[in-house]
């Protein structure tokens, strides 16, 4: 009997083979002192396509952590994170592989140069089509720490894997691998999976795989934790001492999370959690495993943006609600990935569209009423706010238009290691979300939602692609959809369009209707009677112009979108009256602070100014009269009016700027405008400064990542000055007017950083050309190597020989462009004074040649002693008229606490001598400091975009 059913056995496991199921067997040994896990898998995979395949390619993401120039390791770059670069190397994990054999005779395998994490393994006979290859794999994973990727080893010793044991490729007629790049897209084909996991006794394992058995072994105070299942592709597991897991078994499936929220109870969070499996059931169909996982660190990977984030105390949110959604948001994302396999880094934004889709329709059904502020909308003075009267789900459309306004959106189809982080997190997902329920609305002759429960059923655990999705959709619905496919997903293009004249007949009403963009995307038009819709048509295929003629009623209004489905650029112009003028169209709003944008509305914004302008103006207080909105505008203008509390004297500023959006074209951004302001530069002493500017911006428009930019500006400063009766400044130079050129080259980047740039000045009296060069590097023995390189000469130079206002300067520039950001900009003593700014000659020693009025050379250095603190020395050739060139150098110590924000400089010789010793040394001291709001965000923000 016992041979009988080893034969049955034998028999289905040959069968599966046969019929081409992939298969991988996993003995596996953890070792939690040396954090590395000892494996040994077979790995079965049949040639399923009409092609013989003579190497095959294998993940080993684990590998990924191995070096500083992977390429996980260059990610961690582009985001400005140091973290991977400057960790110690028992931190970072990679992969020993000790054999690779098929049927005991020993492979060739390689690593490929370009993706250190892919091995190429070359078969010892050609694998023909319908072919199964079995592969043994002996290897030892050495785990990186959970700090980078939040997956490895934890502070706490405990064991969370994600891609840890290595899997085979995907290959349908070409082979599609690619490197981890923290993007949790591992793109495999399913398999039936066998882990059998030995481990401490004192560690539980968690898997969404079925757990087959627990095998206890006391003498070795170990334990083996066997999972299965089939046609799976997670791979997460997770080893815990103190294992904080819940389980919920629901009638449909069994959910295990470890997500949580203060101030819930686990039996709040249980009905919670049953309510969330029956909404993944009844939308999505049943899912065809026994246990869905859902992890923090998945939903700390994806979190919910925005106020959701804010700290407990100050979030406007119930508990409830904020579980809720948190568990929802994460569960659909691991069903989806789990059911629809996809390419994850091709063809991401379908799973990633429907799970926003399905988010925006659970909070419909449960919460209509709640809105984007949450509790705070019925807040006295927040309430009045447009952004008070929001929906909740209005924020998928506010951040998916918050970077299409800043020209940084990209196309949803893009491969997701080329998205910046902003699109790849947030943008492009919500997005997508609003897409489809842009196509909801528009395919009126089906029910979306049962549509895509369909294909979904259809096609479950099974590989397809997006055309598989647009082939199912565009058979059950009788409207042409190719625009949400071509236009909407595969392009950058925009949505915008404008109600240009509606015109009034005996008998009609001709409404014409503009696009301004060159697409096919169709928009709803709907006619209002004294404020409550009568009636909504869709209006298709309009290209520049199209008028529709509608039999003449009581409407008195036509309105674009307006429900706002439609994920629009320009919302601003979507209302016609039939009958007033412009201001019945769009009446004027005065608001007090900045707010969302109210498309109904012409809106202008006061905001209350209180402020430390300079030491010389005091307290300055006022007001700013803008229309600025939280969305970026094109056209944006700004007057301010403030009382200087400590000169007692009105001053203030007044912009208005144009920006051109240019898309697909390397020059991405125009941008011209004026502006003008008046304050103080010294004692009762003002200048008028007026600045016209033209600038132009280029980028890489084919790599949006690749931070590279160049800039051409071009602007005329005037500046005239208001000297009082009790000022103490003297000033030696007639008031003037400077025409200033400047090119600039930037690549900015935490481990590699450079900056270029030439500055052309002309005016009546002087002509002058200076270029500038920046050098960073942190090498990968993490030393600090800074490089500038400065050079200026005068074309031509007619100023007061007595005066260097106009000329080069080596430690402290006179800024008569009044472009630097001095807090005090005529001081010749006290702290405000030793205040430095890297500019022109960059010194740090105020030496005795401090000018120069022919020309300048410099060269400022400094690298690493121990972390931030830093040497620094700084050389130059100084030139003056009847002078011959002088020699300048100077060296010390350099303290950089957050580079270009935060830094301190301590001389220590140089042509003064041992500056260390001589007296008054304090005063001595350099200091960089920034504490404008707008730079000091861009140090956060950046690595976003």
């Amino acid at each position: 009997m016992k041979k009988i059913i080893i034969l049955i056995l034998l028999c289905i496991d040959c069968f599966s083979i046969l019929v081409g199921q992939n298969k991988i067997d996993i003995d596996a040994i953890v070792d939690v002192e040396t954090k590395t896990i000892s494996i040994s898998q077979t790995i079965v995979y049949k040639n399923e396509s009409g092609t013989t395949l003579n190497e095959i390619y294998l993940n080993d993401w684990n590998n990924s952590y191995s070096t500083k120039s992977t390429p996980l390791a260059k990610r961690f770059e582009e985001e400005f994170s140091t973290k991977f670069h400057l960790a110690k190397s028992e931190q970072r994990g990679f992969t020993l592989v000790t054999s690779i054999t098929d049927n005991n005779k020993r492979l060739k395998f390689n690593y490929l140069e370009a993706h250190p994490d892919v091995i190429k393994v070359t078969l010892d006979k050609p694998l023909k089509p319908g072919e199964s290859y079995n592969l043994n794999l002996d290897y030892i994973l050495v785990l990186p720490d959970a700090t980078f990727t939040d997956y490895g080893i934890t502070k706490n010793r405990d064991f969370e894997l994600k891609h840890w044991y290595i899997t085979p490729t995907v290959y349908d007629g070409k082979w599609h691998y690619y490197s981890n790049k923290n993007l949790d897209d591992l793109y495999v084909p399913k398999s039936d999976v066998t882990i059998r996991l030995t481990h401490p006794m004192n560690y539980q394992a968690m898997s969404e795989l079925d757990l087959a058995s627990i095998i206890a072994d006391r003498v070795s105070t170990t334990q083996t934790t066997i999972f299965k299942g089939n046609d799976r592709t997670d791979t997460y597991l997770s080893l815990q001492r103190f294992p904080d897991f819940d389980f919920v078994q629901t009638d449909d499936v069994i959910l295990i999370s470890n997500i949580n929220e203060k101030g819930l109870s686990g039996a709040d969070k249980a009905i919670l959690s049953d309510k969330i499996a029956q909404f993944l059931t009844e939308n999505l169909g049943e899912y065809p495993h026994e246990r869905l996982l859902v992890s923090k660190i998945d939903y700390n990977k994806n979190p919910l943006y925005g106020l959701n984030q804010l700290p407990s105390f100050l979030r406007p949110f119930p508990d409830q609600f904020q579980y809720e959604l948190k568990l929802l948001k994460t569960a659909l994302k691991k069903y989806l990935d789990n059911v629809l396999l996809l390419n994850p880094r091709k063809e991401h934004w379908l799973n990633e569209g429907l799970q926003i889709y399905y988010l925006m329709k659970y909070v419909e059904d449960y919460y209509p009423d709640t809105k984007l502020l949450g509790k705070l909308a019925d807040i006295w003075g927040i309430r009045a706010f447009h952004a008070a009267d929001l929906d909740f789900n209005f924020q998928y459309f506010l951040y998916s238009m918050e970077i299409a306004r800043k020209n940084r959106d990209q196309p949803l189809s893009t491969s997701k290691d080329s998205l910046i982080k902003f699109n790849a997190n947030i943008a492009g997902k919500y997005k997508a979300g609003v897409g489809f329920n842009y196509l909801d609305d528009y395919t009126e002759d089906i029910d979306l939602p049962k549509t895509i429960k369909s294909f979904i059923e259809a096609h479950k655990l099974k590989p397809i692609k997006i055309s598989d999705f647009k082939t199912f959709l565009k058979s059950k619905t009788s409207k042409n959809i190719d625009w949400f496919f071509d236009d909407y997903v595969n392009s950058r293009k925009k949505i915008d369009f404008k109600i240009k004249t509606v015109e009034t007949t005996e008998d009609s009403l001709k409404v014409t209707i503009k696009n301004k963009r060159n697409n096919s995307m169709p928009v709803s038009l709907f006619k209002l009677s004294n404020d409550s819709v009568t009636d909504k048509l869709w209006v298709d295929n309009i290209k520049g112009l199209k008028t529709i003629s509608l039999p003449k009623d009581d409407t008195d209004k036509f309105v674009l979108d307006y429900y706002n489905t439609i994920p629009e650029f320009n919302q601003r112009d979507n209302y016609k009256a039939v009958n007033g003028s412009f201001l019945n169209n769009k009446p004027f709003q005065f608001r007090l602070f900045k707010d969302v944008e109210d498309p109904d509305y012409n809106q202008i914004f006061f905001m209350p100014l209180a402020e430390f302008n300079n030491i010389y103006d005091g307290l300055t207080l006022g007001t700013k009269i803008y229309n600025k909105t939280i969305l970026r505008k094109r056209l944006n203008y700004r007057f301010s009016p403030q009382y200087a509390t400590k000169s007692k004297a009105l001053t203030g500023s007044t912009s208005i700027f144009y920006t051109h959006n240019i898309e697909n074209k390397n020059l991405f951004d125009i941008t011209y405008g004026i502006a003008a302001g008046y304050e103080s530069f010294a004692e009762d002493a003002f200048f008028t400064r007026i600045r016209p500017s033209l600038s132009f911006t280029f980028r890489n428009d084919d790599d949006f990542r690749a931070d590279r930019l160049d800039n051409i500006t071009a602007r005329y400063v005037s500046i005239s000055r208001d000297i009082g009766e009790d000022a103490i400044v003297e000033v030696d130079e007639p008031d003037y007017g400077v025409f200033n050129l400047r090119y600039t080259h930037s690549n900015p980047g935490i481990i590699n950083f450079s900056r270029f740039n030439t500055d052309f000045q002309i005016a009546d009296r002087f002509s002058k050309l200076s270029v500038n060069y920046e050098f960073r590097k942190l090498t990968k023995s993490n030393r600090n190597i800074n490089l500038r390189l400065f050079a200026g000469v005068f074309l031509s130079n007619n100023t007061d020989p007595n005066s260097d206002f106009f000329s080069f300067a080596l430690d402290r520039p006179t800024d008569y462009l009044f472009d630097l950001n001095y807090l005090g900009r005529s001081e010749a003593a006290g702290l405000f004074s030793q205040q430095i700014i890297i500019a022109e000659g960059g010194f740090k020693s105020m030496l005795d040649t401090a000018f120069a009025n022919q020309w300048m050379t410099t060269a400022n250095f400094s690298t690493s002693i121990w972390r931030y603190v830093q040497a620094y020395g700084d050389i130059g050739l100084v030139k003056n008229k009847f002078d011959s060139a002088k020699f300048v150098y100077d060296s010390g110590v350099r303290l950089n606490l957050v580079e270009d924000y935060f830094e301190l400089f301590f001389p220590v010789y140089s042509n003064l001598g041992w500056e260390i010793a001589q007296p008054n040394y304090g005063e001595r001291i350099r200091f960089i400091i920034t504490v404008d709001p707008q730079v000091l965000l861009s140090l956060f923000t950046r690595k976003w975009y």
